[in-house]
């Protein structure tokens, strides 16, 4: 056994069955040693950020890690930013990444990196790097990987492989029990944690990974009935049960002025597998925590503690019982008319989802409006594509939800700037035959920098400023773009164009996509945001 086929060996006993690959000359050995592994299917992807994308999605549905083959530090460097975007939604991911042979590295061939090493590399996205210096611990690497990768809510994790160590004869396939134990809340903290939902104060109860899960929201639901605390979501929720029959949780605002309406009155917030709320960026004389002074933030789980465990000790604690949660009714609203807007995309949406669709969110600026409209679908699965604030994720997204799930419907509202990042991802649907329908909501826009710009600005912006915003010399022709990927496509321009598509999309097994050309006037939403922003700025 040489060491691409103990390492094959090891990630198939750990559970991993599934590859993500974009490789070059240094992955041929293991190339060739995957095509001959029965239990490994490879998927692949025409650009390093497709593939680790893809791993975040198949993971966040499988519940169980994908592992990515990427080529070299260029390699991995091209899928960072999706590494990133995984690790910030708690998604377990392995990382098999290529490299010269030990003995070749010295001579400094043109894919050393010029300053440092490819674990230098990874180790700014990942939980656990590690290179293999020989065939024996490449497997033995890929055993620890897959182990730690499954820790608390996910892990990144990152191999780092050089050639050498594959053709190599290795010492064989170590035995790994699955997986290393998560951490538990202490019974100190549970017991300090039912005292705040006890004391009669005004509290958040605020959602971060597996607790928005179907088995978590249940028990969160619970414990916020019996004690009167509000549920809600981190604002940019891995993996979120949504829908007809489910519990009802607000999703924390993602716009740092309309975050803090949003906590006013609040006197303390209790966070379970969720993240202190701050705003993404800084601004001008504006506040960076999103929760008012005052209102005291308790920490009772992070995403590194076993989550569901910290919510049955919770709801045991404060006798939840079964206690009558509020769940959200199945809306069937008229069909959607006239200008096609994001409200009118939202309605179909809540018409024609079908139960248990996987529902994945890159609408960007037009996401608060839809998924408002959409919120009494049939149940399904949400999962906001760019956790990390990298976007460009949404295709590759549902590309790797799809591949975890083939007997579900995915659904991604993918804005249009964003979508060029990783459009090639179309291209892998289109292969996989993937069960995907892809809606491009089009404006012709970085529509999100408009909001942004309007927090800076002193007065109106102009010409030279909006033409770093604007898509539209040329306008990209979607319809082109994913027919040349072999990816299906219609465009609409009304209510009723796309309500037709759309309805015909999820009638249909395969990849299909939609051009949605959107009417969205952002300008009295970048107005509102100047006037708002510049009250705060004096305010503060």
């Amino acid at each position: 056994m040489n060491g691409a086929q103990s390492l094959f060996k090891a990630l198939v006993n750990a559970g991993l069955n599934t590859c993500f690959t974009n490789p070059g000359t240094s992955e041929m050995q293991l190339v060739y040693e995957m095509g001959l592994t029965e239990d490994v299917r490879p998927v692949l992807c025409l650009q390093e950020n497709t593939a680790t994308g893809a791993a975040d999605g198949y993971a966040r549905m499988a519940g169980k890690p994908a592992f990515t083959l990427l080529h070299v530090g260029a390699g991995f460097a091209n899928g960072i930013a999706n590494v990133h975007n995984a690790g910030r939604a708690n998604t377990p991911v392995v990382n098999i990444v290529g490299a010269n042979a030990t003995y070749h590295q010295p001579n400094f061939p043109e894919h050393e990196l010029i300053g440092g090493r490819i674990t230098d590399l990874a180790r700014v996205v990942s939980h656990w790097t590690q290179e293999a210096k020989s065939a024996s611990d490449l497997a033995v690497l890929g055993a620890m990987a897959a182990r730690y990768a499954m820790i608390g809510s996910g892990k990144i994790c990152t191999v780092v492989a050089p050639t050498n160590c594959h053709w190599d004869p290795s010492a064989g396939t170590p035995v790994a029990e699955m997986p290393i134990s998560t951490p538990r809340v202490s019974p100190e903290t549970i017991q300090a944690t039912v005292a705040h939902l006890s004391n009669g104060k005004k509290t958040g109860l605020m959602l971060g990974a597996h607790a928005l899960r179907h088995e978590g929201l249940e028990i969160a639901g619970r414990i916020a009935a019996k004690t009167g605390a509000q549920l809600m979501a981190e604002t940019m929720p891995g993996r979120m049960a949504r829908g007809e029959g489910r519990v009802i949780v607000p999703s924390v605002p993602y716009l740092v002025d309309m975050a803090m309406k949003f906590f006013e009155g609040y006197e303390q917030m209790i966070l379970v597998g969720a993240l202190h709320p701050v705003a993404t960026f800084a601004y001008l004389n504006m506040p960076t925590m999103k929760v008012p002074e005052g209102c005291e933030v308790w920490a009772y789980a992070t995403p590194d503690h076993d989550i569901l465990h910290a919510l049955k000790a919770l709801a045991e604690g404060v006798d939840a019982g079964e206690a009558t949660v509020a769940r959200q009714e199945r809306l069937a609203p008229e069909a959607p008319s006239g200008e096609l807007t994001p409200k009118a995309v939202g309605r179909s949406l809540c018409l024609a989802l079908p139960e248990d669709t996987i529902l994945v969110d890159e609408a960007n600026t037009m996401s608060q409006v839809i998924f408002a409209e959409a919120a009494g679908a049939h149940r399904h699965d949400y999962l906001y594509a760019s956790n990390g604030a990298a976007i460009g994720e949404g295709i590759p997204v549902a590309l790797g939800a799809s591949i975890a799930c083939p007997d579900r419907k995915v659904v991604l509202l993918q804005a249009d700037g964003s979508g060029m990042y990783c459009n090639q991802a179309l291209w892998s649907l289109a292969r996989e035959n993937c069960d995907a329908a892809v809606v491009i909501l089009k404006n012709d826009a970085y529509g999100i920098l408009n909001v942004e710009l309007a927090r800076v600005r002193e007065g109106e912006p102009n010409d030279k400023m909006l033409s770093m915003l604007k898509l539209d010399r040329p306008s990209i022709d979607w319809v082109q773009l994913a027919q040349g990927m072999g990816v299906p496509a219609s465009h609409a321009d009304t209510a009723e164009a796309f309500h037709a598509q759309f309805q015909e999309a999820m009638a249909q097994k395969g990849p299909r996509l939609i051009e949605a050309e959107m009417v969205w006037d952002l300008g009295p939403v970048t107005d509102a945001i100047y006037t708002e922003s510049h009250k705060l700025r004096l305010k503060t």
